[in-house]
């Protein structure tokens, strides 16, 4: 009998569904027993249920091939066979809420990618290298929704995990103004070019929500808990443009900062080289050893050569230097379908199982 915990996924057909098949086949502490999706596709294997969908270039694990798809919004049945669920459902906001909620109130936690509980007050928005203390709030929201062990905690935007943890260790410095242009790959709209063909040779400027969730979220993971509720932070001024770009995975900031004490460029250098959070400390089985790695070459980093680095779970920088506006410019990316969903997701998990807030019921 395994000792992993069981783990459903709620949306376990589409990208980010199967972004998380893939990334759970052989965890150390988790294993896979339950997937949901769909009324369509619910009653079927899961091979079937991804048949002619399947949008990812590695395979199908063996282990889920032949599990039963469930219906998500059959609450009760799937939230019996596992201790917590990953939830990436295509749904709208308040559908999407409600049914988070209803899992949470069966006791089981709900990791979610989904965006519809992120400026819920008392749910914590984690990039658990960053932001880890907001844990803390999990407790009051336990209360609120008259439970035990269940509870909801939230994964970021995509769009923000390249460029919040390159400016995080600089906080000290005092970051008053932030300018960074985002270019996102197709997968983060579920994509791939064989469905988007129309992306070929092409660049769209306008990402629907995207800039507000990139102007507004980092104020989040920058707030702090107080009392029942985590309280955004109010500074820095944060402005966007978000650009869909002709790349398969991997989001791309162009970033421009501004400090209340400027810092020399040894110093910035020396802070990413060093920086790391509770799940280097810890040494979770997902967590990068090298968070953020700093490219001396000109060009680099470049999606299709650094979008892996660190399995997909650290972020690459480069291109630092002064500027005739701002104090400093770079730029930097992520893997926005690993680090920016499931690989973060799972991050969040291993910290939370780490942490004691999720356990084997």
């Amino acid at each position: 009998m395994s000792n992993k915990l069981k783990v459903g996924i709620v949306g376990g057909t589409g990208m980010v569904g199967q972004r998380f098949i893939t990334l759970l086949e052989n965890h150390p502490w988790f294993e896979v027993v339950s997937i949901a999706a769909s009324e369509k596709s619910s009653g079927r294997t899961y091979s079937e249920a991804v048949e002619g969908r399947w949008k990812l270039n590695a395979p199908i694990p063996e282990k889920v091939k032949n599990i039963i798809v469930k219906n998500a919004s059959d609450v009760e049945d799937v939230a019996k066979d596992v201790d917590f669920v990953f939830c990436a459902v295509d749904m709208k906001k308040d559908e999407i809420k409600a049914l988070e909620e209803a899992y949470a109130k069966t006791d089981t936690p709900v990791v979610s990618n989904n965006s519809a509980h992120r400026w819920t007050p008392d749910v914590p928005m984690v990039i658990p290298e960053l932001n880890d203390s907001h844990l803390d709030v999990i407790e009051s929201q336990r209360k609120r929704l008259g439970v035990k062990n269940g509870f909801i905690a939230v994964k970021p935007n995509c769009s923000i995990q390249s460029y919040v943890p390159a400016l995080h260790p600089l906080r000290q410095f005092g970051i008053n103004k932030v300018t960074a242009c985002t270019y996102q790959a197709i997968s983060g709209a579920g994509k791939t070019f064989n469905d988007w063909p129309e992306m070929i040779d092409n660049i769209i400027p306008y990402i629907g929500g995207e800039e507000e969730k990139s102007e507004q979220e980092p104020l989040k993971i920058w707030g702090t808990v107080e009392g029942s509720e985590i309280v955004k932070a109010k500074s820095p001024i944060i402005t966007t443009q978000c650009i869909r770009v002709p790349t398969l995975d991997g989001h791309m900031a162009a970033v421009f900062v501004s400090f209340d004490k400027k810092p020399s460029k040894d110093e910035i250098l020396s802070l990413w080289e060093s920086f790391k959070g509770k799940p280097q400390t810890l040494g979770l089985p997902s967590a990068p050893k090298q968070f953020l790695k700093y490219m001396t070459e000109d060009n680099r980093p470049q999606t299709r050569l650094d979008r892996d680095y660190e399995n997909g779970m650290g972020v690459t920088i480069g291109r630092l230097r002064e500027d005739i506006i701002f104090d400093y410019k770079f730029v930097c990316l992520s893997h926005n379908t690993v680090r920016g969903a499931a690989g973060g997701a799972i991050l969040i998990a291993e910290l939370l199982k780490a942490e004691g807030y999720i356990k084997s019921k």
